[in-house]
């Protein structure tokens, strides 16, 4: 599997000028590195502006499957297993079967799709595809990166029915005071 930001535009200024106009100010210099995660981790509607088209190549289509399951800030296309658009018959090919899988996706929804695909519950295949999204993103947006967490570090308790248990490690500890940070 491979992961690429496609399309990525830095609209931290429009963020920033937007999030001023709420309190009635003009929105002022670029902002900093501090100022962005804050921002993030407030997760106040201007950070909806900041969209990515991320495309994973050779993704498992049950992979893609658990991905589409995400709605909310994020549009998906994956490519099609269409007997009459690929000549091949749909009913042969495996749930393994790869596809091509684009994400047009916003800010708050990388942060609330990392909170469920990066979780112990869900697959091992999915959590590492996510993670390859997250890593990806590092290069273009780092405080985006930070926050994209799991669910435990984000709200600091696991709300599971069938806990894994990483709660109540040292590595736990350790993410949610880096989370915070």
């Amino acid at each position: 599997m491979r992961v690429e930001i496609i399309d990525y535009q830095d609209n931290w200024q429009a963020v920033k000028n937007r999030a001023m106009n709420t309190v009635g100010k003009e929105g002022g210099r670029y902002p900093n590195s501090e100022w962005k995660r804050n921002m993030l981790l407030a997760e106040h509607s201007p950070i909806r502006l900041l969209t990515f088209t991320i495309r994973l190549t050779d993704l498992p289509y049950w992979v893609s499957v658990h991905l589409t399951r995400h709605k909310v800030g994020v549009e998906h296309f994956v490519s099609t297993q269409r007997t009459d658009r690929t000549g091949v018959d749909r009913n042969e090919l495996l749930q393994s079967a790869l596809v091509s899988h684009t994400m047009v996706i916003n800010a708050q929804a990388l942060i609330n799709i990392s909170r469920k695909r990066l979780c112990a519950q869900a697959s091992k295949e999915t959590r590492e595809a996510w993670m390859a999204v997250i890593e990806e993103l590092k290069a273009y947006e780092p405080e985006l990166a930070s926050v994209c967490v799991r669910e435990c570090v984000y709200r600091g308790f696991c709300p599971e029915m069938c806990m894994c248990g990483y709660i109540a490690s040292e590595n736990h500890t350790k993410a949610v005071k880096e989370y915070r940070l």
